[in-house]
């Protein structure tokens, strides 16, 4: 969970303080012009709790409840989606779960209450009479039948009689509830499927853990229907699995990854020792296996070292025709949550846009506060400093690109959560290519095995186009001139490219301290297949505070304006330059006006036709 202790006076830091040492994920927004010292500031209180809320953000604010309910209302419409948000006095006496009761809110103003010694304001009546809500259950738990929660709590509230039946295991969670030996409604903790009970109110513990094994390549929906038949074929409930697993010898395996992603489970490797070591409980141990990858049992052991020490096997291997599957269970509920943590690390590498904030995506932004450690160019990390103060950093020169990745690797492969950053989009001219490059010439197995995130970002030819109006409004490529990553032949062989075929040209990476000579031939290349007067944008720094934005034109372009922070954009011979409000704007046509000639001339050329006819 991404908390915001949001402050606005400085009076109530010592209290946000606290809060932030108790709770997990928390970081410290402080309205600039009164709070020093926060993890974030803001200007703007209400643009800020706005953004706050849309980006799917806990909110703990240390102020007024009116404040927030006056600013968050317009943004209501699903209360199934939209995220915690508490009012805490600024003594803490009082914590006031005010939206996602059942979503977080509750539980958070307990366990905030529990730290200042205050009291949590629970309104919501399930919580205040029966002391637990069936929408809000423990983590990994779900409903069957969710239709029954109000007709089931209605009854509970009413004092009516309800049954408690549980099937699988016990839940405590659900203890101080008055259930009866008998009564009209029910509520039933299973793994097991159950057909359809218009009384009953099913809930499943996640105590199933599957183990996969499969050949090379497989079809990943082989692996899938697999699954899915296992489980109908023993009447087990998929909302019951809280785990898949394998031999990290398959941690690349797209069909492997597939299960994980259908059942939305998180998914965890073992080594061949670790599944060995379950060969005593295995049902059909294989010697074939074991001189194949070094374990009796890849599916059958995956499912046991996932279920635990008490876990029992209760549905041995299953066979496709190259694909295995069995069942687990564990002796009490496991946490997702606990399950994917022991897993392998992960690396999100991280598109941050041009600079700006506001250009950043919700997505990046999550990924930056989920991770263990940063690794970029100090620029880029001075540029996301209050997304990630307090992580552990690590940053090095431009040119190190290599060693950062490398980096970032080693260590999302000790089982951290990693963020690879990189300034506009991961994937154009950044990390992400290299990431990839690198996992694929190493062929190490720790690497195979790192969850991957790419997180895309505003590029510097999208922010500079936006600068200046629409010159990318049709065909266009990018074409870096840096012959460290490139031959120069190569780039001069696509520039003349580019030139017949009357592209916009973004160009990446165009001069540098000694790289000189590449942009002025890139100009000389496109001013001779386009118009002296065509369009030429020069755009550096785009949304940080020495941004500066020139429209020029081939004739006029003086290649000493640029350097590496700059991004150079050449019109097509189409591209214009037009004045609207004061301002110079430059747009390349999409062809609209050419259809539109066509389809005139078609139908002039239709009436000539029937006139003479």
């Amino acid at each position: 969970m991404t908390i915001a202790i949001v402050l606005l006076t400085e009076e109530g830091m010592p209290l946000a303080r606290k809060l932030q040492a108790t709770l997990s994920g928390g970081r410290i927004h402080g309205l600039a012009k009164r709070v020093a010292g926060a993890d974030e500031s803001f200007s703007d209180t209400a643009d800020h709790l706005r953004t706050l809320f849309q980006e799917n953000t806990t909110i703990v604010g240390i102020c007024a409840s009116g404040i927030l309910v006056r600013t968050l209302a317009p943004l209501l419409s699903d209360k199934q989606r939209e995220p915690a948000v508490i009012a805490v006095a600024e003594d803490g006496s009082v914590a006031v779960p005010l939206l996602g009761g059942h979503h977080g809110a509750n539980a958070l103003a307990r366990e905030i209450a529990a730290a200042t010694g205050g009291t949590a304001a629970i309104t919501t009546t399930s919580d205040v009479r029966i002391g637990v809500a069936f929408d809000d259950l423990p983590t990994g738990w779900r409903i069957d039948n969710p239709e029954l929660v109000k007709p089931v709590t209605a009854s509970l509230l009413a004092g009516e009689d309800v049954v408690l039946e549980c099937e699988t295991c016990e839940a405590s969670w659900l203890s101080d509830i008055p259930f009866s030996a008998e009564g009209k409604w029910r509520v039933l903790v299973t793994d097991r499927r159950h057909a359809t009970d218009a009384r009953t109110l099913v809930l499943n513990p996640p105590v199933l853990m599957l183990g996969v094994g499969c050949e090379r390549d497989v079809e990943p929906e082989e692996l899938v229907a697999l699954v899915r038949s296992t489980l109908a074929d023993a009447g087990l409930a998929q909302g019951s699995v809280a785990g898949v697993s394998s031999i990290d010898l398959k941690a690349d395996e797209p069909a492997v990854q597939e299960v994980s992603v259908r059942l939305g489970m998180p998914l965890r490797f073992y080594s061949a020792a670790e599944l060995e070591a379950e060969a005593p409980r295995l049902k059909t141990p294989s010697d074939i296996v074991f001189r194949e990858v070094g374990c009796h049992g890849v599916a059958e052991g995956a499912a046991l070292a996932a279920a635990g020490i008490d876990g029992e096997l209760i549905v041995s291997k299953v066979r496709s025709k190259r694909a295995t599957c069995a069942v687990a269970r564990a002796k009490s509920p496991i946490d997702p949550a606990k399950f994917a943590a022991a897993q392998n690390g992960r690396l999100a590498v991280i598109g941050i846009g041009p600079g700006s904030k506001t250009w950043r995506s919700p997505e990046a932004t999550h990924e930056l506060r989920a991770a263990d450690i940063v690794i970029g160019y100090q620029l880029y990390l001075d540029q996301i400093a209050g997304e990630i103060s307090g992580k552990k950093q690590y940053d090095s020169k431009l040119g190190e690109e290599a060693k950062r990745t490398s980096l970032a690797l080693e260590l999302a492969a000790t089982g951290k959560r990693v963020a690879l950053v990189s300034s506009g989009d991961a994937g154009i001219y950044a990390l992400a290519s290299l990431v990839f490059e690198l996992i694929d010439q190493a062929d190490d197995d720790g690497w195979s095995r790192i969850a991957i995130t790419v997180v895309p970002g505003i590029s510097a030819l999208q922010a500079a186009a936006a600068r200046v109006g629409a010159p990318l409004g049709h065909d266009f490529c990018a074409i870096s001139l840096s012959d460290l990553l490139t031959p120069e032949a190569t780039i001069l062989k696509r520039l003349e490219a580019a030139a017949r075929g009357d592209f916009v040209v973004a160009l990446y990476n165009p001069q540098s301290v000694r790289r000189r000579r590449l942009l002025s031939a890139a100009r000389d290349i496109l001013a001779a297949a386009r118009p002296a007067d065509t369009p030429v944008v020069i755009a550096r720094n785009i949304s940080r505070e020495d941004e500066a934005v020139v429209v020029t034109t081939l004739r006029e372009f003086d290649t000493e304006q640029v350097d590496m922070t700059t991004l150079v954009l050449i019109g097509s011979s189409h591209t214009k330059s037009i004045r609207q409000g004061g301002r110079l704007w430059t747009y390349t046509p999409r062809g609209y006006a050419n259809a539109r000639a066509e389809a005139g001339a078609g139908a002039d050329q239709a009436s000539q036709k029937g006139a003479s006819s």
